[in-house]
């Protein structure tokens, strides 16, 4: 006789086998999971590699602006240096090449007018009113004194208000009392000057009202009108100017006895002169 449990463990038997076989099929199910992580993965790559490409772009930018910067700005530099050195340099040579006329001083700075043991310094712009009233006033107390032989006068005729004129008339006044020193009217030709003095800001006198106060004082007007005309002594205006400047002259009139600010009056003058002299 069979045993009841034989054919309990042949059937028991296939049927635990399909469980068993089961599991492989899940098993095999993962291997696509994990195998669609890899381009997954793989896709971040060109992501990184997109990044990296715009930063190095944005570097060379920048390194390509300062290098721009930089080379406007050294040029930039070159220039600027070049211009200064060339005003410098146009500046010096305006100054240094100039005509002096007769009377003037060895420098060039200033016409003499006298021989005395003072010295006067008188700092004068033809279209300053100020100068005007100052030559009206005290022009016949200088005249004395150097008539007694008292000071020696160093006029320097400045062209500090070309801009209070449309022509330039500080200059060309200026140069025009060069003509005149050059034949030996200086004082004469500076007071007819003043007493018809234009309004400053105004276009000033014509060079031809200019030679006729020439010949009115007695100058030759051939010869100082051709002066005037050709503005034979503007670079000697230029230097007198240029020179002034330098010695800190800032307005005008001014007036130095002996190298000593003075009022520029008639007493305070004569006083200074006689403290000078003592």
């Amino acid at each position: 006789m069979s045993s009841p449990r034989g054919p309990g463990r042949q059937g028991g038997g296939p049927g635990r086998r399909p469980e068993k076989a089961q599991k492989g099929p899940q098993k095999a199910q993962q291997g696509p999971q994990k195998a669609q992580q890899g381009p997954q993965k793989a896709q971040k790559t060109p992501k990184k590699s997109s990044a990296r490409v715009v930063r190095e772009q944005l570097a060379r930018e920048r390194r390509r602006r300062r290098t721009l910067w930089t080379s406007l700005v050294a040029v930039a530099v070159l220039v600027i240096a070049g211009l200064i050195g060339w005003a410098a340099f146009a500046g010096q040579d305006s100054t240094s090449k100039f005509t002096a006329p007769a009377g003037a001083t060895a420098d060039g700075n200033a016409i003499a007018v006298g021989t005395g043991p003072v010295t006067v310094d008188i700092y004068e712009d033809f279209i300053c009113p100020f100068c005007g009233q100052f030559e009206k006033s005290t022009g016949s107390t200088l005249d004395q004194l150097v008539s007694e032989n008292k000071v020696r006068v160093l006029y320097h005729p400045v062209a500090y208000l070309d801009r209070a004129s449309s022509t330039e008339y500080s200059t060309r006044s200026s140069a025009a009392s060069g003509c005149a020193a050059n034949q030996g009217k200086f004082r004469e030709y500076v007071e007819a000057l003043f007493n018809r003095q234009p309004a400053e800001g105004s276009a000033g006198l014509s060079d031809q009202e200019l030679i006729d106060i020439g010949t009115g004082v007695g100058l030759d007007g051939g010869t100082f009108g051709s002066c005037v005309r050709d503005g034979t002594f503007k670079s000697w205006t230029a230097h007198v100017t240029e020179e002034a400047s330098r010695a800190n002259i800032n307005s005008t009139p001014t007036v130095l006895v002996n190298g000593k600010g003075v009022d520029p009056n008639p007493d305070a003058l004569k006083a200074a002169v006689a403290a000078a002299t003592k």
